[in-house]
């Protein structure tokens, strides 16, 4: 049976970049990206009185009217409100762009709470930059064990934050358990986290689904379909969906980094044994790409948008 490796964060690691805890966990962490495409995080930077704080948050957001969450909106496609869909009705979610900055904060917030919600605001932006610590830290370590650390700088500079928060409720006698379908994330690194109800199953390599038990304290980091393809599949995104089993409502928070700009394969990922699989893409278009119907029951959507 499979179960996802679980990695120190924590703040008795001392994870100095060059130190040897750094670069063991540096290690680590992509060995189990690319074993299974995420891995547990143990992160403590989030106080238990801010990750309650979080949770609130998101339950006071989805009691909110539902003609109140509809007008969540974003240019981007699949950034914004989605709910009310009849093959899964348990899911409903809401998303907000430039996550871990106070404009893109406010922006939500001044939709959702037109008179303002200072409380959600302040808890969810110091949630969201937090957070980004933890994508930084393991994206620099991927990149490092790699040896393309020449490549991190331009990358950071690309990198944008969609924060999305979702609910799944429990299911009603005879319906449904599907929380959600399965899916690879179409980002670079997700970080993913919830309430206490698990529900969270990962497809392995083998094709073998495993459920994953999270602790209060733990974050899933994940590889999404642009890490896999700046890799050239060293890298893997995996598929995953939520199954609901018992009467609690699920809660989670994930936060994505977008390039907005060209994924490209570094020159070092490609030789006779590892021919070249994808062409370079911009990564919101290949969003965008993905965002239309047809394309979503594709077996994999970046192999047809991007595939050599």
């Amino acid at each position: 049976m499979h179960k996802l490796p679980t990695i120190d964060f924590t703040n008795k690691r001392n994870l100095k970049p060059g130190s040897t805890s750094w670069l063991a966990t540096s290690i680590e962490s992509t060995r189990a990206l690319e074993q299974y495409g995420c891995f547990i995080a143990e992160f403590d930077k989030v106080t238990p009185e801010l990750n309650g704080a979080v949770f609130k948050g998101l339950q006071d957001l989805f009691d909110l009217p539902t003609e109140t969450k509809m007008q969540n909106k974003s240019a981007k496609p699949l950034y914004g409100y989605v709910g009310q869909i009849p093959f899964i009705p348990l899911y409903e979610s809401m998303g907000f762009d430039y996550s871990n900055t106070p404009d893109g904060v406010k922006s939500f917030v001044d939709v959702m709470w037109p008179n303002g919600n200072e409380a959600f605001s302040a808890t969810v932006l110091s949630y969201t930059r937090l957070v980004a610590e933890l994508e930084e830290m393991v994206t620099r370590m991927v990149f490092e064990t790699y040896g393309a650390e020449k490549y991190l700088e331009a990358h950071r500079n690309m990198v944008t934050y969609l924060c999305r928060g979702m609910k799944y409720r429990a299911p009603k006698t005879n319906e449904t358990n599907m929380g959600f379908v399965p899916h690879t994330d179409k980002d670079f690194i997700t970080v993913l986290h919830q309430n206490g109800v698990n529900g969270l199953e990962v497809k392995a390599r083998d094709g073998q689904w495993f459920t994953v038990d999270l602790k209060p304290s733990s974050y899933i980091v994940m590889s999404g379909d642009g890490a896999m393809a700046w890799s050239n599949e060293r890298l893997y995104s995996p598929f995953h969906r939520v199954t609901m089993n018992g009467d609690e409502n699920r809660y989670s928070i994930a936060q994505f980094s977008f390039l907005e700009g060209i994924i490209e394969t570094p020159k070092e990922f490609i030789d006779e044994e590892h021919p070249l699989r994808y062409k370079p893409f911009d990564h919101l278009k290949y969003l965008e790409f993905y965002s239309r119907e047809e394309n979503r029951r594709l077996e994999s959507a970046l192999k047809a948008y991007c595939g050599v």
